[in-house]
């Protein structure tokens, strides 16, 4: 079904996407490994088709029109600067020099992955320029290479700057925000964003993720910040196998009221898909309507407490399949449309064993609650 002629939009969400994103050379690897002798090179999970799929639906159904689309300029070193020092500009620009290869920890580049990095970051901070001075009421950020990996001096996980966090700093630096929150759903922990605000009582850091999966030992529950940011920090490490009922218990239980204390200025989503039921690299079972729902819960804080200011950046998520419907449902939940698309897999998914809410996943919960809260 496409949206008929009177659908309309009851926000105005701006919609940043290039074709140069999809240009990013993450190189033949094996999956997420470097191909050699034991390992056939192939193609990576994190290579275009996601996230074109996402932009072809988007057409395909007729709501970019009803987007305020914006083409992205490249961020300048002065602004990475707010984030990565210069030696790690640097040290990206040197291997896309040399040809490419692994930029960091996992995190293959190509010849011009520096300039499309670049506009990644720069697309960011552009929804957070048009955010904040009112012409969007949010917006969504089609953006690749991801960026919730991403440390100061450090590439990983995919991620080659830390886009996310590069557009909080602008929003603090260029717009005054004084209290800014990052909720990132994405099914790996969002390490980057937790170090570089890890001791910042200004910026709140949110993570839901599956306990242990990317990167090791990181994430966990005791995790809250240090010096002034300590209770900055919220970890919420789902066990593998956590559908809607956990996520939605953990939003409830301890996601809104962390927010509600916070009363953020702007909201931050790095919203990764790789916590649906259909990933390839994750072990969680969510469904659009899910992404939907979170984004709706977060909307509502956002009216109360930031004028109703919410910056979605696209992170991981490896379903070509799956990841354009919960990419939708995020911007029809944004943008408010009057009608709704039909997800084709939505009640295939939600029929999985072990949606419900687990008594072990409430007690992971009540015990994050305990400690985040005490």
């Amino acid at each position: 079904m496409q949206f008929h002629s009177d659908t309309k939009c009851a926000r105005r969400t701006g919609w940043v996407t290039s074709e140069l994103y999809y240009w990013h050379d993450t190189q033949n690897w094996c999956g997420f490994l470097e191909p050699g002798l034991t390992l056939q090179p192939g193609v990576h999970v994190e290579n275009p088709e996601t996230k074109r799929r996402l932009h072809g639906l988007v057409e395909a159904l007729d709501l970019a029109p009803r987007l305020h689309a914006l083409r992205p300029a490249p961020a300048s070193d002065e602004v990475i600067r707010l984030v990565h020092p210069q030696s790690h500009i640097d040290h990206i620009a040197s291997v896309c020099a040399g040809g490419g290869g692994d930029m960091g920890e996992l995190t293959p580049g190509g010849r011009a992955t520096l300039d499309i990095a670049r506009l990644a970051a720069g697309g960011v901070v552009a929804a957070v320029d048009k955010v904040m001075t009112g012409e969007w009421d949010n917006g969504y950020v089609l953006c690749r290479p991801p960026g919730h990996h991403a440390e100061p001096e450090k590439a990983m996980g995919f991620c080659i700057f830390a886009n996310a966090a590069i557009g909080v700093k602008h929003a603090q630096k260029a717009h005054g925000v004084e209290r800014v929150a990052t909720i990132d759903w994405d099914v790996h922990h969002g390490n980057g964003t937790e170090a570089i605000f890890y001791d910042d009582p200004s910026v709140l850091t949110i993570s839901l993720h599956q306990d242990n999966l990317y990167p090791p030992n990181s994430g966990a529950v005791a995790s809250t910040g240090e010096g002034a940011g300590k209770g900055a920090n919220l970890n919420i490490p789902l066990p593998p196998g956590s559908g809607s009922g956990a996520y939605r218990h953990a939003f409830e239980k301890l996601v809104l009221p962390a927010l509600e204390a916070f009363k953020p200025e702007l909201i931050v989503i790095p919203s990764g898909f790789d916590s649906c039921a259909l990933d390839p690299l994750g072990r969680q079972m969510l469904e659009s309507r899910d992404y939907a729902w979170m984004t709706e819960r977060l909307m509502e804080v956002a009216d109360r407490h930031a004028k109703g200011r919410i910056i979605v950046t696209h992170e991981g998520g490896y379903s070509a399949i799956y990841v354009p419907y919960c990419g939708v449902a995020v911007l029809e939940a944004l943008s408010e449309t009057s009608a709704r698309f039909e997800d084709p897999f939505a009640d295939f998914i939600a029929q999985y064993g072990g949606q419900s809410l687990t008594p072990d996943q409430e007690k992971l919960v009540k015990n994050v609650s305990d400690t985040f809260f005490q």
